[in-house]
């Protein structure tokens, strides 16, 4: 063995002494530098049945809204409780009975002992969701799963709209929608993402080939070595020193933390949350034009209102002309019945243009430009959509895409904490290459003369000045955090939507009721002052008064209706109607 080889293996030996003093230096740190998480402060927990407002009187009860009849929550016992609770509310009864489990922090300013914050760790790594919201929800055995009627939201909006044009409306829209078409590349923008974390933690191969020229000079180190070199017997090196080069490099970083992994996963879960962020702007835009198409039925209704309400008072006109030639009415009379007609000719070209507007905001929903948008002509107060049943509060956790996507975006969180904990330790990476190396091309491809080959691999692990690494992994904790309430705020919100838009439904029906048998004095009272003001029995100021009010509460019934009928729409949106299912990679 000669001097070069013994001075290569002691330079190895060294390295390989460093390399393991310096990874039991980071080893033997307490916690190996790693600071403390924090945890979430609980939110409040969500009721086990849709509950009225206590300012209407009204005890906590169970309701169908279309029905309007409240019933006392059933008592069931476990057993069948937890029979219930089986099929699509088997992972989240997993997910609730977990989160009962741990205690949550009182604050989330104050850091824990060592120890807890080594549990701490541990668990976060195991699951992010259980141990920072464990109080978003109650557990389900609190449920009421044996509620009176199905969940609305789980019926597709074919089932729920029947008219034919507006589901034609809707499929258009799904189709030409220039938001959802962004959003769809926004998908392809956090698959593609995935797509490359996938390949990081994968062996990396590049292929060359190089060609060069080298000139040493004669008094230098490596020019005096070549002369005294010979290829052959005889034959000195080339001077210029050609190089030829063909070879194959391969690296590979060794996930032993699943750094890359965890990575790659919440990569997943970011793009999992883009399709629910999808689905839920398909939500909003299923009601939103829904909303949009009623209000053009209803100013249709408005209009034809305003058209049978022009043509009785010109009759008044007519009578109070034809007195006023007989010699029993007077000028101001015709006068004023001239003004109501004209007022109420003005007001119908304020709603045509209403309509234009409208149909041309469906359009633009649609992905089209300004034309006439087709559409049903029905008795408008009479109009009824699919009942709403709301069903339990736990449901909403499946139905909703924007909380689906909350839990996705809380589950990335969590796995951006074990990617930020596995930078604390050592990473080790693996580098080879093979190839032909030689100083003319007709040498290149000699075996085993011109094969290179080299193998070798590092331990790196940071030891000193771990400051940019703590930093980011505190950050990672905090946009846990803030993970954690928006998944809250999120829940929160979808409670008190739907809460709103049930009681909206109920009351408004109600008042639609009164408002009809209003309607119907009202009309009663415009025929006995027509009658009584052609036979000079009441003043012309009575019928038009009685008339007024007639056209004033057939307008306020149409937007009443109006308004319930998008507190349908809403209430069926609220409870994830039209949402689809959960996203998966397919």
């Amino acid at each position: 063995m000669n001097r070069s080889d013994k001075r290569s293996k002691s330079r190895l030996k060294q390295r390989a002494l460093i390399a393991a003093i310096v990874t039991g230096a980071v080893m033997l740190q307490p916690g190996c530098g790693i600071p403390q998480l924090r945890g979430a402060k609980p939110g409040q927990a969500m009721p086990e049945t849709y509950t009225r407002p206590a300012s209407t009187g009204s005890e906590s009860v169970n309701w169908d809204v279309a029905t309007a009849i409240a019933t006392e929550p059933p008592t069931v016992d476990a057993a069948e409780e937890s029979k219930s609770s089986e099929g699509g509310l088997i992972r989240l009864a997993g997910f609730l009975r977990q989160a009962t489990k741990i205690e949550p922090n009182k604050s989330d300013d104050k850091d824990k002992t060592e120890d807890e914050a080594a549990s701490v760790v541990s668990q976060a790594a195991d699951d992010p969701i259980s141990l920072f919201a464990p109080a978003a929800m109650p557990s389900v055995d609190s449920f009421d799963l044996a509620n009176t009627g199905e969940n609305s939201g789980q019926f597709d909006w074919h089932q729920f709209f029947d008219d034919p044009f507006l589901a034609g409306l809707i499929d258009q829209a799904l189709v030409g929608n220039q938001e959802l078409r962004i959003l769809a590349e926004e998908i392809q923008i956090a698959c593609n993402e995935t797509y490359a974390r996938s390949g990081e933690y994968r062996p990396f191969v590049d292929v060359g080939a190089g060609v060069g020229l080298e000139k040493s000079g004669e008094h230098t180190r490596a020019g005096a070595v070549e002369d005294q070199l010979e290829v052959a017997p005889g034959r000195g090196f080339p001077d210029p020193l050609p190089d030829f080069l063909v070879g194959a490099n391969v690296s590979w970083q060794l996930d032993i933390w699943k750094k890359l992994r965890n990575a790659q996963s919440a990569a997943a879960m970011r793009y999992l949350s883009t399709q629910e962020g999808r689905n839920y702007v398909v939500t909003g835009l299923v009601a939103e034009i829904a909303e949009n198409y009623y209000e053009l039925l209803a100013l249709d209704n408005r209009l034809l209102t305003l058209d049978k309400t022009i043509e009785i008072q010109q009759n008044s006109l007519k009578t109070a002309d034809a007195m006023k030639e007989a010699g029993r009415g007077t000028e101001l009379a015709v006068q004023r019945f001239q003004a109501e007609v004209r007022k109420n000719q003005s007001e119908k070209l304020i709603i045509e243009q209403e309509i234009v507007e409208v149909e041309n905001r469906i359009n633009f929903l649609v992905g089209r430009y300004p034309q006439h948008v087709q559409r049903m002509s029905v008795e408008y107060i009479d109009l009824t959509l699919q009942s709403i049943s709301a069903g339990v509060p736990a449901q909403l956790l499946q139905n909703r895409p924007d909380i689906r996507a909350a839990e996705r975006e809380l589950q990335a969180a969590g796995l951006d904490i074990k990617v930020a904990k596995a930078r604390f330790y050592p990473s080790l990476n693996l580098n080879a290459g093979v190839g032909y190396q030689a100083f003319a091309a007709g040498y290149l491809f000699r075996t085993p003369e011109s094969l290179i080959y080299s193998i070798g691999g590092d331990l790196v692990a940071p030891l000193i000045n771990k400051r940019a690494i703590q930093a980011a992994y505190r950050t990672a904790n905090a946009k846990q955090l803030q993970a954690v309430y928006n998944y809250q705020q999120t829940v929160l919100n979808a409670y008190t939507e739907v809460i709103n838009q049930l009681t909206k439904v109920s009351n408004y029906g109600k008042s639609i009721e009164i408002k009809k048998q209003q309607l119907a004095s009202l009309e009663a009272s415009v025929d006995s002052a027509t009658k009584l003001f052609q036979n000079a029995r009441a003043e012309y100021v009575e019928v038009l008064l009685a008339q007024r009010e007639m056209m004033e509460a057939k307008m306020l019934i149409i937007d009443i209706k109006q308004q319930q009928l998008s507190a349908t729409i809403y209430a069926y949106q609220a409870l994830g109607g039209s949402g689809g299912g959960p996203a998966n990679f397919n």
